[in-house]
């Protein structure tokens, strides 16, 4: 349920003997949208079926449409935005919820809250979720994008992560980033300093008072980062400026 990482792969492939692929769907979409074809079950015939850091191409009946977070309006190839889709895979809706679907169902397209790209041979590329951008300046800004540089700067090769970036109301900017961190082997200045020479917009580089510690950071049982939860812990130790 999380991306592949292409070192995950390379190791999995270096003990298994094949390497994995992905897919991509939810449950309100019965719940496959896309998929990559393993090496083992591709056809010789001249398509590309498969391509790494990507979810895949829609199957069969399946449509999809990407659109801009802020108008709505319906974008082209290899531009982010959020990825709708259209087929006989979405749900009629929600249980005794017409609140609820009314949200995500628009003319027959499920709005799946994904930030993705969709490339010119048709391949899906997630590349954030809703509730991890923020508006900051009027510019929405994946915290994602910050982790991953956060966490290569850090060289943190585990499991779990030791940071998270989230967000509290800004009376300024709209919002402000905030990083939780249980451990850094690199003070707040370098990190940041990381982020500039990464080539990060100065939006997407939080300050230096923006990086609290904490004991842990909150987990659900599935064993992702609870983002309510972070987000929660961000306000009560940050709160509202």
């Amino acid at each position: 349920a999380e991306k592949m990482p292409i070192e995950l792969s390379d190791e999995f492939e270096k003990k298994f003997g094949f390497r994995p692929t992905e897919g991509y769907g939810t449950t309100e979409l019965s719940p496959l949208v896309s998929v990559n074809v393993p090496a083992s079950r591709r056809l010789d015939n001249f398509t590309v079926d498969c391509k790494e850091s990507t979810v895949g191409r829609p199957i069969a009946t399946v449509a999809t449409r990407v659109v801009d977070l802020e108008t709505g309006a319906t974008l082209g190839e290899n531009t982010s935005g959020m990825l709708l889709i259209k087929g006989p895979n979405v749900m009629t809706g929600y249980l005794d919820r017409q609140d609820l679907t009314d949200k995500v169902l628009i003319d027959g397209w499920y709005n799946t809250g994904d930030v993705a790209l969709v490339d010119s041979d048709g391949f899906i590329k997630i590349t954030g979720r809703m509730s991890r951008f923020s508006k900051i300046g009027g510019e929405m800004v994946p915290h994602v994008t910050i982790e991953e540089i956060l966490l290569k700067l850090l060289g943190d090769n585990d499991e779990m992560p030791n940071l998270a970036v989230t967000a509290v109301p800004d009376s300024r900017k709209g919002e402000r980033l905030i990083v939780l961190y249980t451990t850094l082997s690199k003070t707040a200045e370098e990190l940041c300093a990381g982020l500039s020479a990464a080539g990060l917009p100065n939006l997407y580089i939080p300050s230096r008072d923006s990086f609290i510690k904490i004991d842990a950071l909150p987990v659900l049982g599935t064993g992702k980062i609870d983002l309510k939860g972070l987000k929660q812990m961000a306000m009560d130790r940050a709160g509202e400026k």
